[in-house]
């Protein structure tokens, strides 16, 4: 990774929670830390292997459907940009018939798959506790996830040193860490609305979708699944862009290759979660 840059310093508050992190996590003699390639998670293990070093930390990703293969190939590239030892896991969340019904509990047993996977790598490799990338933001939001943390003893030393996103964010960035603008970019069934059966097939669907729209300069985006009908969310200063005639039809002519029968854009704009409103 690239040194600290000399114009930029994360605000007090922030550096003294940081300091909390680096405490927490000197704690331990070896851990696994869940990665995704997030913000959060790869802040976490850089701040990990900075902490214990390298030989001491154990980067585990999942790999399966509901990760695009873009997000995976960056996750790859920053874990081995930072020197940390990288893990390939295979959860098999797809199948679980509770995950595959896709209620507002979804989350809760993808989750519970992917730590329970990592508890025995932990286990077996002596390791002394796996770590997530919670952060303190998280609590006060719609997350069965962390229920599986809790159930499994996963630690979340972000949200107990009281790191919020914004100071991850500011901390990332005093770090040179790529990822310290990058748009959230929660799993491809996160786009899916509750109660559509997940399938291989419609996560396909949501990552080549997004992939299309990127190829168009847009910043940030979701594409929402209902069944025959996509709904495209970016933000409103980029709606003109694709409501052009050239554009729309491109766009139009891609997702009904895709399968959808209807091609909606949501005039709200892009809001990370909407997913939840129903809810």
């Amino acid at each position: 990774m690239n040194a600290q840059p000399k114009h930029f310093m994360a605000d007090q508050q922030a550096l003294e929670k940081f300091e909390k992190l680096r405490e927490i996590l000197q704690r331990y003699q070896k851990v696994i830390v869940a990665y995704s390639g997030g913000v959060d998670s790869v802040f976490l293990l850089r701040a990990a292997v900075d902490c214990l070093g390298a030989d001491r930390v154990l980067a585990c990703i999942g790999l399966s459907e509901s990760l695009a293969q873009s997000e995976y190939n960056s996750a790859l590239e920053i874990a081995r940009q930072m020197g940390a030892e990288i893990q390939v896991v295979h959860p098999r969340e797809i199948s679980n018939p509770h995950y595959r019904a896709n209620h507002a509990d979804r989350c809760f047993y993808c989750k519970t798959e992917l730590y329970k996977l990592l508890a025995e790598i932990a286990e077996k490799q002596n390791f002394d506790i796996v770590l997530c990338g919670a952060n303190a933001d998280d609590l006060g939001d719609f997350r069965p996830g962390l229920q599986a943390a809790k159930d499994l003893n996963v630690a979340s030393p972000l949200e107990h040193a009281g790191l919020t996103k914004d100071d991850i964010r500011q901390l990332s960035k005093q770090l040179a860490l790529p990822t310290w603008d990058k748009p959230a970019q929660p799993c491809l069934a996160s786009r899916m609305t509750y109660g559509l059966e997940i399938t291989p097939d419609r996560l396909k669907q949501i990552e080549l979708g997004e992939q299309f729209l990127k190829k168009l300069n847009l910043t940030q985006l979701r594409v929402r699944h209902h069944d025959k009908l996509v709904r495209i969310e970016v933000p409103l200063d980029q709606i003109p862009l694709i409501t052009q005639q050239d554009t729309r039809e491109k766009i139009v002519d891609f997702f009904k290759k895709l399968g959808f029968t209807y091609v909606a854009l949501d005039l709200q704009g892009f809001r990370s979660g909407s997913g939840n409103e129903v809810l």
